[in-house]
């Protein structure tokens, strides 16, 4: 499978190179596709993957990724252009974090949602949330002493959440769905309560797990 990664920071890299290691084909797409971290990033990820424009890595993937800080996803859609993801599943990393008042916190919440917005903003493409409450460290082959964490999903496509499903199972998770892509309502908020745990503690190997009886 093609998967275009919309992204260079450390979520980007990290799952870009763990799908890569399964066999897929990735291009990471950046405003820069020379930048030094990039090509250091190829050298270690091997023939699998490449590097290119954020409308060159939309166009690529079958599959794409939104890993992008908050405060520029709506310029790198508009950068990776709406039609080159039209039809696709994008899965959405983004939180919508606001550090203006120093500690992060959400900078949409209640009655909307980064995940929503990103639905909106890409009307034709099927938006899946995921990976957005978990660190980069842990999103592939999480490895914890209880087990495997869950990873939370939502989203309008019942199609397109099964390919994720399918990803994330590939990649160590448990996972469970939850509904619409208004679900990011809960899953934004649930990425603020790891980060306050790990602020409070200064430990970030922590995950969700969801139990039942």
């Amino acid at each position: 499978m093609r998967i275009g990664v919309l992204g260079t920071g450390d979520v980007g890299r990290v799952l870009g190179a763990g799908f890569a290691a399964l066999g897929h084909e990735v291009m990471i797409g950046s405003r820069n596709p020379q930048q030094e971290k990039v090509r250091d990033w190829l050298k270690k990820t091997g023939p699998k993957t490449s590097a290119g424009t954020f409308a060159e890595a939309a166009a690529f993937g079958e599959i794409a990724v939104l890993a992008i800080l908050w405060t520029g996803t709506e310029n790198a859609i508009k950068l990776a252009g709406p039609q080159n993801l039209a039809g696709k599943v994008l899965i959405d990393v983004t939180n919508p974090l606001d550090f203006s008042a120093g500690a992060p916190g959400l900078a949409v919440g209640h009655t909307d949602s980064a995940g929503e917005r990103v639905q909106r903003w890409l009307p034709r493409a099927k938006v899946v949330k995921a990976f957005n409450h978990v660190g980069n460290a842990h999103m592939v082959n999480p490895q914890f002493p209880g087990g495997p964490p869950t990873m939370f999903i939502c989203g309008n496509d019942g199609g397109a959440k099964k390919i994720v499903v399918g990803l994330l199972e590939t990649i160590g998770w448990s996972v469970i769905e939850i509904g619409g892509i208004e679900g990011s309502r809960y899953l934004e908020p649930l990425a603020m309560l790891w980060i306050t745990y790990g602020s409070r503690t200064n430990t970030w190997n922590h995950a969700f797990k969801l139990l039942r009886k």
